[in-house]
């Protein structure tokens, strides 16, 4: 599968939602998730390194990406095949000098920031928000218009992040993204094996089985 592929369904994990994470993400690459990244927000690098390192485990088994937030250190640690930078974290040229191999994602919110971090030498992009986002309530919002600009503007892979669900994923893929990155819909489901194969069987369908 190229990293194309790999990036149609993205599932990101947050310990508010469900804390016990490693199951969570067992049930969703069960599901059909084709990439998991580790975001524990206000958790020990300890920790992070101790939940990743078994991540790393189930997405070998399940043959899915998997990336961590924010942190290179982490990333490298647990053997990641790649990181997500947002704008104020490690810049990503110098992430490219400290781990050359790993695929970095970078978290756009404007065709500027997305030709930027292209010329940088991002593997993909992460943009958004698409639409209002209950884990981000602060985040921008660009909406369908905004990030079919994003996507028209460069020639890597784009995810769309950002207050996806079941009832708004056709809109979204049909924008010409690569997948979608989700957190809500579903670690904020009661049955997340459940919740991510209805996402899965929609992508499929719009954008042809891998």
């Amino acid at each position: 599968m190229s990293l194309r592929e790999k990036l149609r369904l993205l599932v990101i994990t947050d310990k508010r939602l469900k804390p016990n994470v490693v199951k969570s993400v067992e049930d969703a690459l069960r599901g059909g998730a084709t990439s998991i990244q580790l975001r524990l927000k206000d958790s020990s690098t300890r920790e992070m390194i101790e939940v990743g390192k078994a991540i790393r485990r189930l997405t070998r088994d399940y043959g899915a990406l998997y990336f961590v937030d924010d942190r290179i250190d982490v990333a490298l640690a647990t053997d990641a095949d790649g990181v997500q930078l947002g704008p104020e974290d490690m810049p990503i040229a110098i992430a490219r000098e400290i781990a050359p191999n790993l695929i970095i994602g970078a978290s756009v919110y404007s065709v500027d920031e997305a030709l930027e971090a292209e010329k940088e030498g991002a593997s993909f992009l992460g943009a958004g928000s698409v639409f209002p986002s209950p884990t981000k309530p602060d985040a921008r919002v660009i909406g369908l218009e905004g990030l079919r600009r994003i996507v028209e503007s460069v020639r890597i892979p784009v995810v769309a992040i950002g207050g996806i669900n079941k009832d708004n994923v056709e809109d979204v893929l049909r924008t010409g993204v690569a997948g979608v990155a989700v957190i809500s819909a579903v670690m904020g489901a009661e049955d997340v094996y459940r919740a991510t194969l209805e996402l899965r069987k929609i992508i499929d369908r719009v954008l042809g089985n891998a």
